[in-house]
């Protein structure tokens, strides 16, 4: 009997273990979105890969997302360094829960074609990075949620806020930088705490 038992032991702890992992990964699907999170919102978007997903496809990684658009000559360049620099800074430890995400306020030139160009032209091809675009109505809904403003100046010209918005595992708002070339030591720090509850 002594032996059997402990045969049986390893084979008990790994079975036990395995449905521990899967019962913690079905309750977080199955934990109804919180009022607070984007993933409520119901817009449909496209990526660069031409492909469609909803926000909520997203849940459960942090997400560190800006809003761009590709023929921007002034302030889009210096926000695509900030989140470049953001990137290269996060620990590698945490770097699986986080995505980068650049959504598009100009979805009439920023085709999946341009943006995926985009990406490879300013070296953001890797699965951390995720570009977006959608229809205008939900482009403008999108943009109050991050309280972005930006308004059409010229037929290939934006003004626009310069805000870099970081957001938990849940979809809830957890801390925004503003400007430009700003210190992002901050912005990590959140990014990395909310990463390392993943874990």
């Amino acid at each position: 009997m002594g032996w059997s038992y402990i045969l049986f032991l390893p084979v008990f702890l790994i079975f036990f273990s395995l449905q521990s992992c899967n019962k913690k990964e079905t309750v977080v699907k199955d934990k109804p979105i919180s009022d607070l999170s984007i993933y409520n919102l119901p817009s449909k978007w496209t990526t660069q890969n031409g492909q469609n997903i909803e926000l909520k496809e997203l849940r459960g990684k942090v997400l560190v997302m800006v809003m761009i658009y590709t023929s921007c000559k002034a302030a889009c360049p210096r926000l695509v360094a900030d989140m470049r620099n953001i990137e290269s800074r996060l620990p590698d430890d945490v770097k699986e829960n986080v995505k980068l995400v650049m959504v598009s306020i100009d979805p009439e030139t920023d085709t999946p074609k341009r943006l995926k160009t985009f990406s490879i032209d300013n070296k953001m091809e890797g699965d951390q990075w995720l570009f977006l675009r959608s229809t205008e109505e939900n482009t403008r809904e999108f943009a109050a949620v991050l309280a972005v403003n930006y308004k059409k100046i010229s037929p290939m010209d934006f003004s626009h806020s310069n805000i870099i918005s970081v957001f938990n595992a849940e979809g809830e708002l957890a801390y925004q930088q503003e400007g430009l070339g700003v210190n992002s030591d901050e912005t990590i720090k959140k990014i990395t705490e909310e990463a390392a509850k993943l874990n």
